[in-house]
């Protein structure tokens, strides 16, 4: 078969892989000069660095059964990770059982009802029970109290904004069993990250898919999926040089946004209904090279809403620093609708609107701590995942005969991330490689 790919993602780029290695004739089109998608990189101090922070859990075993099947298993380390959690003005630390019941934040009984519930959840073996509850609602009745007010509310407003009471409970559940997955013993979590960056993941995809005949093209976004009486047949693109050009295909996969996918071809009322009734919100990223470390943690969960940022990651707390020229490398992330003004804003203003906060985790901070500034945004970093999804998940074969989907809307109750990219991949490969 000829198959056609739209989106070099690690998605697409797994089910190029597996097309390939059948013997079949790939071509994958990406619209960005680079590949990966949310698992790209950058150059920092001589090192790659993914452009949102990154970093594998223990149970996180399609990632590392594909690394070892491509002869670089080996490169993929485990470090401890230091969490901490900002209330009220104070940094704790939570990153093991023992210090939940240090969290101050906290009367003694809420902290142990805190500890209890995140138990209860673990033990939770069906989501499908979970469907019906909103995150939101479900913890205010089964949690409640100040461990519901203090930390989770927040955390869930700081995450999902507006959007916070509309989350399905199995996103919840899904975080849970995946935290406490890589936990060892009583301590912290092991987290994983490969010594030469997810590049290398994505480098080894792409030499297996170049080595075997496949092509890809950077710099040339599909503008259409051709049909005919029901049918892809091809795709229209665009070239780097900006002339039209067209290939003709068996089977065309498409990795694009839900929002994305009917601009690029005719969908049944049905279908296309599934697919606007997930909303995206947008992440916004700033990485800043620093010349000494913020903090001691690797993780700062932040449950403030008046600071202008979600998260606070220090990629140098728990990865060498020599591997970035020796800077400290510090993410600031955030969650936003698109309409919001953050988004719109240039680097330098969310720099400036961001920078005055630091001080808060660090008295000392001075922004001549900051060598260099790297800005990212993605219009459709997290799909909102409702109650009941798995009667209105958009099913991977559309109604056109030979086009299919795969993208995160599509990753459910987990929520998205580059393992289950990976898992889906070879999920839909192998369904259409079934089918002929």
């Amino acid at each position: 078969m000829n198959i056609g790919i739209v989106g070099a993602g690690v998605a697409g780029l797994t089910a190029a892989y597996d097309f390939s290695k059948a013997g079949h004739n790939v071509t994958v089109y990406e619209s960005a000069p680079f590949i990966g998608g949310q698992a790209s990189t950058i150059d920092v101090g001589g090192g790659r660095l993914e452009r949102g922070y990154h970093h594998l859990f223990t149970n996180d075993t399609d990632i590392i059964d594909l690394m070892d099947e491509l002869g670089i298993g080996e490169s993929l380390q485990w470090f401890p990770s230091k969490v901490g959690t900002y209330v009220d003005g104070k940094v704790y630390k939570t990153t093991t059982p023992m210090d939940l019941l240090r969290f101050g934040a906290l009367p003694i009984w809420s902290r142990i009802k805190l500890g209890l519930f995140a138990l209860k959840v673990r033990r939770i073996k069906d989501w499908r029970s979970l469907e019906s509850f909103t995150a939101d609602e479900w913890l205010q009745d089964k949690l409640g109290g100040k461990a519901y007010e203090v930390v989770w509310n927040p955390l869930l407003r700081g995450k999902f904004g507006d959007y916070y009471d509309q989350v399905g409970m199995p996103w919840f559940w899904s975080k849970i069993q995946t935290r406490f997955a890589s936990r060892k013993g009583a301590g912290g979590e092991q987290l994983g990250y490969p010594v030469k960056s997810f590049d290398e993941l994505l480098f080894a995809l792409r030499d297996r898919l170049v080595a075997a005949g496949g092509e890809l093209h950077t710099e040339t976004p599909v503008e259409r999926v051709l049909t005919q009486h029901g049918r892809a047949t091809g795709l229209q693109f665009r070239r780097p040089d900006g002339s039209t050009g067209e290939q003709e295909f068996d089977v065309v996969l498409s990795t694009v946004p839900s929002y994305s996918f009917p601009g690029m071809v005719d969908l049944p009322d049905n279908y296309r209904a599934k697919l606007e009734g997930v909303t995206y919100t947008a992440a916004v990223v700033l990485i800043l090279e620093m010349t000494r470390p913020l903090t001691d943690y690797y993780w700062m969960n932040i449950a403030d809403r008046s600071l202008p940022f979600l998260g606070l990651i220090e990629h140098t707390n728990m990865l060498p620093k020599e591997w970035y020229g020796g800077s400290h490398v510090l993410y600031l992330t955030n969650y936003v609708d698109r309409s919001e003004p953050l988004f719109n804003m240039s680097p330098e203003e969310v720099l400036e609107l961001y920078l005055p906060h630091l001080t808060k985790f660090n008295p000392e901070f001075d922004r001549s701590w900051v060598k260099q500034m790297h800005y990212n945004s993605l219009s459709a970093a997290q799909p909102i995942i409702g109650t009941h999804y798995s009667d209105r998940i958009p099913e991977h074969q559309t109604p056109v005969k030979n086009l299919w989907l795969a993208n995160t809307t599509q990753i459910y109750p987990e929520d998205r991330g580059t393992n289950y990219s990976i898992r889906m991949g070879h999920d839909v490969a192998k369904r259409i490689l079934a089918e002929g």
